[in-house]
């Protein structure tokens, strides 16, 4: 087994190889969030102890999950995921509120990990959710772990609205995909994001491949013509949903880092995978690791 997709490590915080107290702060990006789980695992090599966590959507998820002492049963099983696996964790919504319910995918997670409260997590946790009816972000750091997930995983169009203390909940990243200020006031030696925004050479080239480099408008007589060898070709309704939340959060996600400046950022490329493409867990992980360790790496050096 490569170094990258060694199974997590306990915590050792260990002064004598710098160990620090870490607030980690989890960003929002659908599967891209799997390198969560690399980005912890190689934290903890370092000998770093991560004392409190803010996350949103997949973030929240991931970082509830580690909070709760069960991210390696969660990456092992993440792991084993295949492209047809996906469909079986997904129940249909009747209706027009979502495309899926996600209750049979909590209750998964909930054999998997058990059920916990958030107060009780050896781990500080706060999870990030849109409130629809307040349009303001929601902090999450009480109650039923799974709760405050289910609200802050709840992408719009794809999971139904998570009704929860009065308030109708979405998906956090919609105001805010990298969640610093819940970070900013915790006990710890610094502050660790993670931006699975991040810009990458590769964005356009991944653009055009998923059809949405933008065609040139078609002129003269030759038109027609261009319009039907050279045209672009449009999405499908999901990647038109969450392209348009990628383009969203990146705007957010830059105008975070620039007010709250993190300790450290942990950039991880856009374009690295597709929201919905759980099953590259492997790849995912592994370049979580290899993006911790040269961001790490900087700071030492």
């Amino acid at each position: 087994m490569s170094e990258s997709a060694a199974p997590l490590q306990p915590a050792r915080p260990d002064g004598g190889r710098g160990g620090k107290r870490i607030a980690l702060v989890l960003g929002s990006g659908g599967a891209r969030g799997l390198a969560h789980i690399g980005v912890i695992q190689r934290l903890e090599e370092l000998g770093h102890e991560v004392v409190y966590i803010s996350g949103c959507s997949m973030g929240a998820l991931v970082g509830g999950i580690y909070a709760a002492g069960q991210l390696p049963a969660y990456a092992e099983w993440a792991r084993k995921l295949e492209r047809r696996d996906m469909f079986s964790l997904l129940d249909l919504a009747f209706g027009w509120k979502g495309l899926f319910k996600g209750d049979r995918l909590m209750g998964v997670l909930k054999e998997l990990v058990g059920d916990h409260v958030i107060e009780d997590l050896p781990i500080g946790f706060t999870a990030v959710a849109t409130d629809l009816n307040e349009q303001r972000e929601i902090w999450l750091n009480r109650g039923p772990l799974f709760d405050a997930i289910r609200a802050s995983i709840a992408i719009p169009t794809v999971f139904t609205p998570h009704p929860y203390q009065g308030r109708i909940l979405v998906d956090g990243g919609l105001l805010n995909p990298i969640p610093i200020a819940p970070a900013l006031n915790q006990d710890a030696d610094m502050i660790v994001a993670v931006n699975l925004n991040a810009h990458s050479r590769q964005s356009r080239q991944r653009a055009a491949e998923l059809g949405a480099t933008p065609a040139r408008e078609p002129s003269g007589k030759d038109g027609d013509k261009a319009a039907s060898e050279g045209a672009a070709e449009v999405p499908g309704i999901l990647d038109v949903v969450t392209m348009s939340l990628d383009v969203m959060q990146n705007s957010i996600a830059r105008m975070k880092l620039a007010s709250y400046t993190p300790d450290i950022v942990i950039d991880v490329p856009r374009d690295a995978c597709l929201f919905y493409e759980f099953y590259r867990a492997e790849e995912m992980i592994a370049l979580g690791y290899e993006r911790a360790d040269e961001a790490m790496g900087r700071k030492r050096a």
